[in-house]
């Protein structure tokens, strides 16, 4: 039927499925439908999956990222009109709220992070974005689609919750716990700020060999003497930035254990369990944890930077391709993530 689309729907499973859906109109005047061209899988989306994340429920388009052609907008939208190809942004905003207006739109009234999660995302053939003006961006012809799909979501949470977050210097020491997407994002992103040292520790090999080919300084496999191996890397010191990329007990407590004297613990992981902080060896360390949801305010700033070819990530983290009727698959690879030797899956549609 002319007026339904194919969408990939959560039904309270670890397997999600796709169905029909009506095509999405426009219900408020700052409204934009967009025709998807790609997309991609996050870890949220399998946080989801897990269930994890009680706020999306049953029957939810899944998805908060990807490119694609505006179709029509709303009276009110100003910067996008229809034939417009967009970045689609992970996080929505309404730029007028107090959150917005301080610059953590992750938590606008209206917006945040919605998409895919309490009203239906982007892994279908057509989506509605609410807020258009202040929550897409306008692709660039000096960058292909899949290094436009990482700016949704995955370079601007690596940079703002990971490196930024972190405090990044020029000659400081950096750890990234965990080598998936935005672990790598982290490394790719960090390198913007000239560390002495980026140590990446992960269980995979593979992925491992991929950060030293992204430019890690050290890379460590994960086990019972990884804790001594970064030690032994910083001369006994620890690192001045630990950034958590996995969002397990484990992981945060190895992020506790190198922290150097003053450094930050930057937390990008999802947890979906309680992690224990031990204050009773940390109390007079100095040290800073940082948390938060990724605001997307850093995209404009990466756009330029792949625009130029400072910043090339489509082929680097775009592991593996998927048609859309093939998601169930690209769920598939995607779970078994290292098997499969997958970090972000691209998906056509």
């Amino acid at each position: 039927m002319a007026n339904m689309m194919k969408a990939l729907v959560y039904n309270g499973t670890p397997t999600p499925s796709i169905e029909e859906r009506p095509i999405p109109q426009i219900s408020k005047p700052t409204d934009a439908v967009v025709k998807m061209v790609k997309g991609t899988i996050c870890s949220s989306d399998l946080n989801i999956l897990k269930g994890d994340v009680p706020t999306c429920t049953k029957g939810r388009i899944l998805g908060h990222e990807g490119v694609g052609v505006v179709q029509s907008v709303g009276v009110a939208v100003k910067s996008f009109k229809a034939g417009d190809r967009v970045i689609i942004s992970c996080i929505t905003s309404c730029s007028a709220c107090s959150y917005c207006r301080r610059g953590i739109p992750s938590h606008c009234t209206d917006g945040g992070w919605v998409l895919g999660n309490t009203i239906d995302g982007t892994q279908a053939e057509y989506v509605c974005i609410p807020h258009a003006d202040t929550s897409m961006h306008p692709m660039v012809a000096g960058a292909s689609d899949a290094d436009q799909v990482m700016l949704s979501d995955v370079l601007p949470t690596s940079l703002e919750w990971g490196v930024l977050n972190g405090r990044v210097q020029p000659g400081s020491t950096v750890a990234i716990v965990g080598s998936g997407p935005v672990g790598l994002g982290a490394l790719i992103t960090a390198q913007l700020y000239s560390p002495a040292k980026i140590i990446v520790i992960d269980l995979d090999e593979n992925r491992l060999k991929q950060a030293m080919s992204l430019g890690a300084t050290h890379t460590v496999q994960s086990g019972p003497d990884a804790v001594q191996q970064v030690m032994d890397i910083t001369g006994g010191l620890g690192v001045d930035t630990v950034i958590e990329a996995v969002g397990l007990p484990a992981t945060f407590k190895m992020c506790q254990d190198v922290v150097a004297v003053g450094g930050t613990i930057a937390n990008l992981g999802v947890h979906g369990a309680k992690v224990d902080l031990h204050l009773e060896k940390l109390w007079d360390r100095n040290i800073t944890v940082t948390t938060g949801l990724v605001d997307a305010v850093s995209t404009d700033m990466l756009l330029k930077l792949v625009e130029s070819g400072r910043i090339r990530v489509g082929t680097q983290l775009g592991t593996h391709s998927f048609k859309f009727a093939e998601m169930i698959n690209a769920y598939s690879t995607f779970w078994a993530a290292a098997k499969n030797k997958a970090l972000k899956v691209i998906i056509e549609f």
